[in-house]
């Protein structure tokens, strides 16, 4: 065992693991994705796969916090990726006999979407209690820089695997990773959080709501909080829309250029968020970075070419990198680490719960309203078609106008709003 307070090599080996897990899970992500359209044909069943991924994580996130709290963190991750590993070795096994059905790969999504609500508050609370305050950037860069690496090789890497060993040796492949990342959790000692010894209620509801408590007693945090719920809404249109919006006018292969440059953005990002040492001035950082974010998503919807839309993207993912990584420090400086995985657990729960509504709400008022208010006889396209254009697409280029206007409009009252100067010069550790 490896016993130390705060310690880079203890951060690094655990980092690897994590990282090689995660691209293993991204191959087998994408090949399931693939293996259910091919298999039903259908874009509704498509969908249902990635639902079933994102609904339980919001719902079990308030228990979640309450459990990453409670409990060692290793021993929370190193349930998380065992569960995991599971659900891919029924995989495999129904592949293996040939028995494979959509609803097993449902099931598993569902299994794998709960782990997942446990496995990354409790990877960011460690993340404190393992590594300096004035270093917390470096360690939150490092983690960008795998999320983005995995985001750039998985679906290109699990496309190519696909055709030579097929779903079933992906999953193989996958489940190696995961052997992998329970290996470097076993070999190490996490940090015992220092137990509260304030009255606090019992029961796990109470717990949970506790948490809700600790941030509402810090206007300026409670604030930091709600503005994330408004700009992840805000910003789950591109995650849903970028798609169809390119596809209406280009092919396929343009789009993967697209969304290798959202890729590449994200690791330039945590790569500059690496290089950093940590400071002060955090909530003015993420502030800044949000509203660049809001201003590139307008432009998006006035983009009319591909290289444009390559630029912009891959400097929209930048601005994300770079606002994520400084609000995980300042979580991970600011919040007593008994309330950590609560808090990481609210964030994660509010940025999983933007995409099924995003589904239900962004997608429906682009192809619905906007996209036929903007082609032939729209009641749009006297107004604006001189100002964004006629046509397939504009339609959802008037959502990522809308979406970045709004957003940019919540960044700058919540600018106005919160005690930034303050909450800047206190976000020390703890």
């Amino acid at each position: 065992m490896i016993a130390v307070t705060r310690s880079w090599p203890t951060f690094v080996l655990i980092w690897a693991g994590q990282f090689v897990s995660a691209l293993g899970s991204g191959l087998t992500a994408f090949a399931l994705d693939v293996w259910v359209f091919q298999r039903t044909g259908s874009i509704t069943q498509f969908a249902l796969a990635t639902l079933f991924f994102v609904l339980p994580r919001v719902l079990i996130a308030p228990l979640a916090g309450v459990v990453v709290d409670r409990w060692n963190r290793r021993t929370v991750m190193l349930l998380s990726d065992s569960t995991a590993a599971v659900c891919t070795l029924m995989i495999l096994l129904f592949l293996w006999i040939d028995q494979l059905a959509v609803w097993h790969v449902y099931l598993c999504n569902v299994v794998i979407s709960i782990s997942s609500a446990f496995q990354r508050p409790a990877w960011s609370a460690a993340i404190g209690s393992l590594i300096p305050a004035d270093e917390l950037s470096r360690a939150n860069g490092l983690r960008q820089l795998s999320r983005s690496v995995v985001s750039l090789l998985a679906p290109a890497l699990a496309g190519f695997l696909i055709g030579q060993i097929g779903l079933r040796g992906i999953a193989f492949i996958d489940l190696i990773t995961f052997c992998v990342a329970v290996l470097t959790l076993l070999s190490v000692r996490l940090p015992t959080v220092k137990a509260d010894h304030t009255p606090k209620p019992t029961g796990w509801t109470a717990e949970g709501l506790e948490g809700w408590r600790y941030l509402r007693q810090n206007r300026g945090w409670s604030g930091l909080m709600l503005m994330y719920c408004f700009t992840s809404f805000f910003g789950v249109t591109t995650e849903v829309l970028l798609g169809p919006y390119i596809l209406t006018t280009a092919s396929s292969v343009e789009l993967g250029w697209v969304v290798s440059a959202t890729g590449a953005g994200m690791l330039a990002g945590g790569a500059v968020l690496s290089l950093w040492r940590t400071t002060h001035r955090l909530v003015s950082r993420i502030l800044i970075f949000e509203l660049m974010v809001s201003i590139i998503t307008l432009l998006v919807g006035l983009a009319v070419s591909i290289p444009t839309l390559i630029g912009l993207m891959f400097i929209y993912f930048v601005f994300i990198a770079l606002s994520d990584g400084n609000s995980e420090i300042f979580w991970q400086r600011s919040a007593l680490p008994q309330f950590q995985g609560r808090i990481f657990s609210m964030r994660d729960m509010i940025a999983s719960a933007a995409l099924p509504l995003g589904l239900l709400i962004v997608a429906p008022l682009a192809e619905f309203v906007l996209e036929p208010a903007m082609r032939g006889q729209g009641v749009w396209v006297d107004v604006l078609g001189p100002i964004i254009g006629v046509g397939a697409g504009r339609g959802i280029a008037l959502v990522f106008m809308l979406a970045g206007f709004f957003n940019m409009i919540v960044v700058s009252v919540f600018a106005l709003r919160l005690p930034v100067k303050a909450m800047d010069t206190t976000s020390g550790l703890y």
